[in-house]
């Protein structure tokens, strides 16, 4: 059976790691002996996490990091025997696809998850490029991200192979309200816009006075009250947010996917969303919501807000396009064309003698 070693550093459980969740669990059941290094530095979502994969049965350690760059981290990953190391973000490659490599791993993969400001830094750049010399296949979560990294760290766009996340199907959802109402989720911080959504709203609600907006998420910014704005802070689940709202609003200045909207699309919602990053490949612009540039974000919400009988139709159709083109299975069975396209000869022979796949 071929052994494939996932390796990330967690903080908290959001799109890299609810991804994680969802794919780890699923290539053991399709039988690939598949387990999890979670690195960390004492923060309480990757003890969650931890627990979570391990209630999934997936062999999973967890390791304390004493910096972002630890000779130890890399010390013992090079010990560890593997056919496929697979690392996620950062952390994981600079320590796990050097490691690997040191311990002649036959094959190395990295996924890139994140459209973060950091990486507009040359030194940043430098590293991540580095890193990567170290992985025979690179995956991007959207081809937007790999566009970003394309023009951002000076990768070739083709290294990347697109595999979009998944979403597990929910019961029926509620139609939506008929009433103007707007819900975002995200967190806190510059990158996700939400200070662009904040003067977008009160310009929309001057036009369209009972539009109301819930913002649900946490992080270091803060905002002054504002009429027919209601702060949430952190909200789990999501999908009861949606549910009771019309329409979501993504208006991130950078998104590697966009889970949110997905999200948001499995309920039944419609969205509007800035066309950065991966959010265009998840709403289909004028089927399932809109696609805007940031000076839009207005003139969309009014559009959507006076149009009831159109928010449904999106609605609807944005469900059946997130069940049919975003299923868990389409995302495990993307990273496994990638494991077998490059995989060793001895790994294949281990697969066909176990009577696996």
């Amino acid at each position: 059976m071929t052994k494939v070693l996932h390796v990330q550093k967690v903080s908290g459980i959001s799109g890299s790691e609810a991804h994680l969740l969802s794919l780890v669990p699923q290539l053991r059941e399709r039988g690939w002996d598949a387990s999890m290094v979670v690195l960390h530095q004492d923060e309480p979502g990757a003890h969650e996490f931890v627990r979570r994969m391990r209630d999934r049965d997936v062999p999973t350690e967890a390791w304390r990091m004493r910096a972002d760059v630890d000779p130890l981290v890399f010390a013992r990953l090079a010990t560890r025997r593997a056919d496929i190391v697979h690392t996620h973000l950062v952390h994981a490659d600079l320590h796990g696809l050097p490691a690997a490599a040191v311990a002649r791993v036959p094959l190395r993969v990295s996924t890139k998850h994140g459209f973060n400001e950091f990486r507009s830094s040359r030194a940043i750049a430098v590293a991540d490029r580095t890193a990567a010399r170290f992985a025979h296949r690179q995956i991007a979560i959207s081809a937007g991200l790999a566009d970003y990294l394309a023009a951002t760290e000076g990768f070739a766009r083709d290294d990347f192979t697109v595999v979009h996340y998944g979403i597990e199907p929910g019961a029926e959802p509620p139609p939506p309200p008929e009433a103007p109402r707007l819900v975002a989720v995200g967190r806190l911080i510059p990158i996700k816009g939400f200070d662009l959504l904040l003067d977008a709203f009160a310009r929309a609600r001057a036009e369209v006075p009972e539009l109301t907006l819930e913002i649900a998420g946490s992080g270091p910014l803060r905002f002054e009250p504002q009429d027919g704005v209601t702060f949430l802070g952190h909200v789990s689940p999501v999908q009861p947010l949606f549910e009771r709202n019309a329409v979501a609003v993504v208006p991130s200045r950078g998104e590697g996917f966009g889970m949110v909207a997905l999200e948001a699309a499995e309920r039944g919602r419609a969205a509007v969303v800035t066309n950065v990053g991966g959010l265009p490949e998840i709403v289909a612009d004028g089927e399932t919501g809109l696609v805007v540039e940031p000076d839009g974000l207005s003139a969309a919400i009014v559009a959507l807000a006076r149009d009831p009988e159109r928010v449904r139709r999106m609605g609807a159709a944005a469900r059946e396009r997130a069940l049919a083109q975003f299923s868990p299975a389409a995302a495990v069975e993307g990273v496994e064309r990638v494991y077998r396209a490059t995989a060793a000869p001895a790994s294949s022979t281990s697969r066909k003698s176990n009577g696996t796949r």
